[in-house]
């Protein structure tokens, strides 16, 4: 079995020990090199050519930002982005997976060990390097949005996505009219991302998003984006919909995990609710999609060509789970469509 060969750049010697240690744990892994900095990056990547990239964003000679703007534009390789959890952090991870980093990660810390980091690493490393990574110019959303719609529904849209998901719900939720029905949103992403991610999708969307908080309404013109480290459920008092906010075991290893969105979606709202899957690694969300589908919701997978990942829209369509299947910059006309 061939090893994916993978290159660590972290100014920090201990990241570094840490992750090559880690990562020779797993058979199908090999660290080929390490390097402090983009500079010695640079060169070891023409020597070795690794197929994935884990890269520290905050390092001294060159930061991570302006070095993955380089290797987008020249060398594309898929790069996972190692960063700190603080509000500096997010924000600049933000702007990574915006040039064209494929996934994040958390570097450890005191709420978040090495244990837990050595099996996700290992698991965004896999989907790294089945990743469609091409030569990248950063741009603005330019998409038009779909005009509002005639009058105000009270359906459920219940989206799920992982690798590559960042963009592809920038491009689906922009595009969503300023009355359109409430939407769900879980993006596999570490805690202390998730409200970087949702504020950043507020600024560029006609409809209001934010982090979820337990017990929030799912309203019209809305979307909850499923905080890092919890799980997200869907809930029905009377005509209230709200949701659940909570810990719990992970799910495929994710927590928050889509199938626990969309199982919850498919039990309170039924045919009232629209399922999508898009672009991700594995087979998060597939079973709950098919009970989506099963209990009369409309559901829309991502098309191969343009996933950055096509794992879970894959699972979900080989389940018999899906209705349609469009390319990205269709989405949202399908969601509408449906509504």
């Amino acid at each position: 079995m061939s090893k994916i060969k993978v290159l660590v750049v972290d100014d920090s010697a201990i990241v570094r020990k840490i992750f090559s240690e880690e990562l020779s744990k797993y058979p199908d892994i090999e660290v080929v090199g390490v390097a402090p900095d983009p500079f010695v990056a640079r060169d070891k990547i023409l020597s070795l050519k690794p197929e994935v990239l884990t890269l520290d964003i905050e390092m001294p000679r060159m930061d991570g930002l302006t070095f993955l703007r380089k290797l987008m534009k020249h060398y594309p390789i898929p790069t996972i982005i190692v960063s700190s959890l603080t509000p500096k952090g997010g924000k600049m991870t933000l702007e990574a997976l915006d040039i064209g980093a494929v996934d994040v990660i958390a570097k450890p810390g005191a709420s978040y060990t090495v244990g837990d980091m050595s099996s996700q690493l290992a698991e965004k490393i896999r989907a790294a390097a089945r990743a469609r990574v091409v030569k990248h110019e950063s741009r603005d959303v330019d998409a038009e949005p779909i005009r509002a719609l005639s009058q105000t529904s009270y359906k459920v849209i219940a989206i799920g996505a992982s690798t590559g998901g960042t963009e592809a719900l920038k491009t689906v939720l922009t595009r969503m009219p300023p009355n359109s029905p409430g939407i769900l949103v879980v993006q596999h992403m570490p805690a202390n991302f998730t409200a970087a991610f949702a504020e950043r999708l507020n600024g560029i969307c006609q409809i209001r998003v934010k982090e979820a908080r337990d017990n929030d309404s799912v309203t019209p013109g809305s979307a909850l984006v499923a905080p890092g480290n919890f799980h997200m459920l869907l809930r029905r008092s009377g005509a209230r919909y709200y949701v659940e906010v909570k810990t719990g075991p992970m799910v495929h290893h994710q927590r928050p995990a889509v199938d626990v969105l969309f199982k919850s979606t498919a039990k309170y709202a039924g045919s009232n609710a629209i399922g999508v899957i898009l672009t991700g690694m594995g087979s998060d969300g597939a079973d709950g999609l098919l009970e989506m589908k099963q209990s009369g919701a409309g559901t829309i997978a991502q098309d191969e060509k343009s996933c950055v990942v096509f794992g879970m829209p894959k699972e979900a369509i080989k389940l018999g789970a899906v209705d349609r299947v469009a390319p990205l910059e269709q989405i949202a006309d399908e969601i509408i469509r449906m509504v």
